[in-house]
């Protein structure tokens, strides 16, 4: 209860007070999400599941129902819901594996829901509770400068709640509310845009030339390139995990040396097709942009996360197949696959293709539902 006896000190603060104190949870939460990102890192979902579920602490920052937050028992259980769907990939990926991470992803659970769900629904189902005559929460205190020095500058926002600025409506809104006023209001959007007269237009355009000005090209090759991580590679890792990266315009790679035990992981390629010859336990696709995999037989899963118009095709068997902040994929399942379960987030443009009932039959193609198992006789 140590939460309540602090909050019961200290009155209601407003938005810049919110912001100061809701700060060391901005930071844990930043730190988190930062783990999770560029180059996938070992224990991947784990971190993702950790970090994600953190939104659920922001619930004691509720304010009323115009502060755009949820109210603190919806929130709870929202913000866990985006953790569950990396939580379950531990669940599957470890079940017949190792106990300890299916533990562990369990207490995960148990921690947010029922754990901090019930508890906020016994003590907290309208917001925080704060004191009438407690201290104020108003902002950081400034430090003390020298005679002549500059003020101490504001606090900066941070990722959850941040100060906005004052609206124009005749009744004031503060946090999140203010910030969906502004964006509904339009006018103030748009005000800095400035209008394309005819002879911006490209067809009206006095130097549209097939030639290209050393400024214009200058900026173009300033633009970053889509793959400057590093040197391509297509190598076995420990013996473990086969990596092939910044493979660009590749049209004949190979992996045909490997066993059930063995990962492969795809990371940053272009314009490229890899063929897995043989049994792997689980293969990820990261990163990737028209790129084409084809493998035989997997034993735990094949992952597509952060690609664009990728194609994979299952020439066995694979459990599970799982496509994650994807533009764009091609699924190209074998009749020893039919009954894979194909789990789709936060992707759109996604198609599976299963074989005709005939040997002379075109693919058939099918749009999957989130999170549906996908079963084909």
């Amino acid at each position: 209860m140590m939460l309540n006896l602090h909050l019961l000190t200290l009155q209601k603060p407003d938005t810049a007070g919110l912001v100061e104190f809701l700060k060391p949870l901005n930071e844990a939460i930043a730190k988190a999400n930062a783990l999770t990102e560029g180059k996938r890192p070992d224990f991947f979902y784990h971190l993702k599941s950790a970090s994600d579920s953190l939104t659920a602490l922001a619930w004691i920052a509720y304010a009323g129902k115009d502060c755009g937050m949820s109210m603190p028992i919806a929130h709870v259980e929202e913000s866990w819901q985006m953790a569950e769907f990396y939580n379950n990939k531990i669940l599957v990926e470890y079940r017949n594996k190792d106990a300890h991470h299916v533990e562990w992803a369990k207490a995960l659970k148990e921690l947010y829901v029922p754990g901090l769900r019930d508890y906020v629904k016994s003590h907290y189902p309208l917001g925080p509770l704060w004191s009438a005559t407690g201290k104020t929460t108003a902002s950081a205190p400034p430090k003390v400068s020298k005679p002549g020095g500059p003020a101490p500058p504001p606090p900066p926002a941070k990722p959850f709640y941040s100060e906005t600025h004052q609206p124009s409506s005749s009744r004031p809104k503060e946090g999140m509310a203010a910030v969906f006023q502004e964006i509904n209001s339009g006018q103030s959007v748009t005000s800095g845009l400035r209008k394309v007269t005819d002879d911006m237009k490209v067809k009206n355009r006095v130097d549209k030339t097939g030639f290209v000005s050393a400024g214009e090209k200058e900026g173009r090759t300033s633009s970053p390139s889509f793959s400057k991580t590093g040197p391509p590679k297509l190598e076995l890792q420990m013996g473990r995990k086969w990596v092939v990266e910044n493979q660009i315009g590749k049209k004949n790679l190979v992996i045909d040396d490997c066993d059930a035990k063995q990962s492969v992981y795809v990371f940053g390629c272009k314009d490229s097709v890899l063929q897995i010859q043989g049994k792997v336990n689980n293969i990820t696709v990261d990163k990737c942009t028209k790129m084409g995999v084809v493998f035989t037989d997997v034993v735990a899963a094949c992952e597509v996360v952060n690609c664009s118009g990728v194609e994979v095709q299952c020439q066995g068997s694979a459990p599970t197949i799982s496509v994650d902040n994807t533009a764009g994929c091609q699924l190209y399942l074998s009749k020893d696959s039919l009954e894979a379960s194909v789990t789709t987030a936060k992707s759109s443009e996604i198609n599976v293709l299963v074989p005709g009932s005939g040997p002379d039959s075109d693919w058939v193609c099918f749009s999957p539902i989130l999170l549906t198992l996908l079963i084909l006789q």
